[in-house]
């Protein structure tokens, strides 16, 4: 493990703050110690040489002083800390979720959602511990060590010889241990992220599991990959605590030795007593620093670790393009990303492919769509039907270009603003149903979302209602109309160019999908492009044109207005 990730400066640029302040306090604490440790020899030679308590006054306010000072400094390093670790924290998150959404569904696709839940959530608060603990540390070390060194060096060549010369000794220990620790950190970190994914499923299946009577399956396997965390857990604290032994074993050795030879010079008559006493009270400060980033190594690794994941996510999101912030909320107006006096209507396909990896869904798709019509894009599971709408809505990267009214909008972040979308799932948000069907406006239309509710067939749909994630309170095929009123409010506020529905009347009865063809042709007469993918034969037969994908190759054919 690198004591500081580069990255950790790249991706965060408040470190650099809490690095800087960190720096200037290490000073301050470091003139602290030195200072204290000359108060108190000199207190301690001049009350054995008889001084008078007057004398010693001011050294007792100077002393005091500096306790005060010491004291003060260390607070504030602990706000630093504490401050810098949510700063860091705060803009990660935004980082990383911005870096997803970049990415797109694609890339989340593939991978394990509650993992990188477990990431961004629990992992990044486990930074908590090594900025409050460790980085403090590690940058006392870098500034009071080197400076006490000198001090001793100055005073008694001897006892800084043996302390430049033992100190080494620590690093190499905490570099073999921590070759030591981070396979034995990797792996338990993998443990808590397996557990978090099981429990997970079995919670979103459990109903399912409890009808065909596997519930006790499952929760043996929880039970199973519960002692491999706890198992790989004392594997940590094992390590840990025979590594902390070991520093405090090295780091009392060389203090002994510089104790050892000052206690005999000082019977030999060949030191002073305040050089000694002042080297003394400094030798164990040189060590503590590196002793501390030693005993707090093992519980900054969890973070780290965590830390590790996320980089790893914001470097493949780096790839992609800039994060938008919050001016990527709203959708752009097709007029801010199109030009509106080009000439050509309609979507255009040119030579469009998509691939994951080396697994090529389809490639050099021809086809054009007009404005104006419907068409219906049909074709077997895993044709490629869906991946074809993440190419044109932007979530995954595809080859070719996606020409709208002329204008190459191929490399268009997402969202992108000619395009109004419905995805195949009803994805809801808490709230309102109105705060649904106008999600990503800032000044929702009231009677323009009652409008595309009852144009998708919702009437029935109180905008008023309050619904959660999973559409509590409504039907699947309410929730399913939901989102498609969503596509028609957005297509209609935002004067989309193309309007796009991934399987829209799968959980329509026949009288409702009739009303949402009628809704598909009304879309089409206001002069937009609307694409709809469905296996189901009426909205087939209804459509202008269809676009047949079969895998790597694609037919267009024409068809006529039923």
């Amino acid at each position: 493990m690198r004591p500081v990730d580069p990255r950790l400066l790249k991706y965060a640029a408040s470190a650099r703050a809490f690095f800087v302040a960190g720096g200037f306090l290490a000073v301050l604490q470091t003139g602290a110690v030195v200072a204290f440790a000359y108060l108190v020899t000199q207190l301690i030679v001049q009350a054995i040489d008889g001084a008078s308590l007057p004398t010693l006054v001011p050294l007792l306010v100077g002393l005091a002083a500096v306790v005060v000072v010491r004291f003060v400094v260390n607070w504030i390093a602990d706000v630093n800390a504490a401050r810098g670790a949510a700063v860091v924290k705060s803009e990660l998150r935004q980082r990383v979720v911005c870096a997803i959404s970049n990415l797109g569904p694609g890339w989340l696709g593939r991978r394990s959602a509650t993992a990188v839940g477990v990431t961004v959530g629990p992992g990044l608060d486990l930074l908590d511990t090594y900025f409050s603990k460790y980085l403090p540390q590690l940058i006392l070390t870098a500034v009071a060590t080197p400076v006490i060194v000198v001090v001793i060096w100055w005073q008694d060549w001897i006892s800084g010889l043996t302390v430049a010369l033992t100190l080494p000794l620590i690093p190499v220990f905490m570099i073999l241990i921590g070759w030591a620790t981070r396979s034995v950190q990797q792996k338990q970190w993998e443990k808590l992220t397996r557990l978090s994914s099981a429990f997970l499923d079995v919670v979103g299946g459990l109903s399912t599991l409890k009808i065909y009577g596997r519930q006790e399956r499952q929760s043996a396997r929880i039970r199973a990959v519960t002692e491999d965390y706890r198992s790989q857990t004392m594997k940590v604290l094992r390590v840990s605590f025979l590594s902390g032994f070991a520093l405090e074993l090295a780091a009392s050795l060389s203090v002994a030795l510089v104790a050892v030879s000052i206690g005999i010079r000082l019977i030999e008559g060949g030191l002073g007593l305040g050089v000694g006493l002042f080297v003394l009270l400094l030798a164990p400060e040189a060590f503590l620093p590196i002793r501390n980033v030693g005993a707090q190594f093992h519980a900054a690794a969890d973070g780290v670790a965590a830390s590790t994941e996320v980089f790893e996510i914001l470097d493949a999101g780096a790839g992609v393009r800039p994060c938008a912030g919050a001016e990527g909320a709203r959708p752009a107006s097709p007029s801010e990303v199109l030009d509106d006096s080009s000439s050509g209507g309609g979507l255009e396909l040119d030579g469009l492919g998509v691939r994951y990896g080396d697994d090529v869904v389809f490639s050099a798709l021809d086809a054009r769509f007009e404005a104006g019509a419907v068409t219906a894009v049909t074709g077997p599971s895993g044709s490629g039907k869906s991946s074809l709408v993440a190419a044109l809505v932007g979530f995954v990267p595809a080859v070719g270009r996606i020409l709208v009214d002329g204008v190459d909008a191929s490399g268009q972040p997402a969202p992108r603003g000619w395009i109004a979308w419905a995805g195949q799932r009803s994805t809801l948000v808490s709230g309102s149903v109105l705060g649904n069907v106008a999600l990503g406006d800032d000044a929702p239309d009231d009677s323009l979302a009652r409008a595309s509710l009852d144009l998708a067939g919702a009437s029935d749909v109180d905008l008023a209602a309050t619904i959660d994630a999973r559409g509590e309170g409504l039907s699947g095929g309410q929730s399913q109309r939901v989102a498609s009123a969503r596509a028609v409010y957005r297509a209609r506020r935002f004067d989309c160019r193309v309007v796009v529905f991934d399987e829209p009347t799968s959980a329509l009865d026949a009288e409702t999908e009739q009303a949402f063809i009628r809704c598909l042709r009304a879309l089409a007469d206001e002069g937009r492009v609307v694409l709809v993918v469905s296996h189901r034969r009426p909205v087939i037969a209804a459509a202008d044109a269809v676009l047949a994908l079969a895998g790597a190759s694609a037919l267009h054919a024409r068809a006529g207005r039923s």
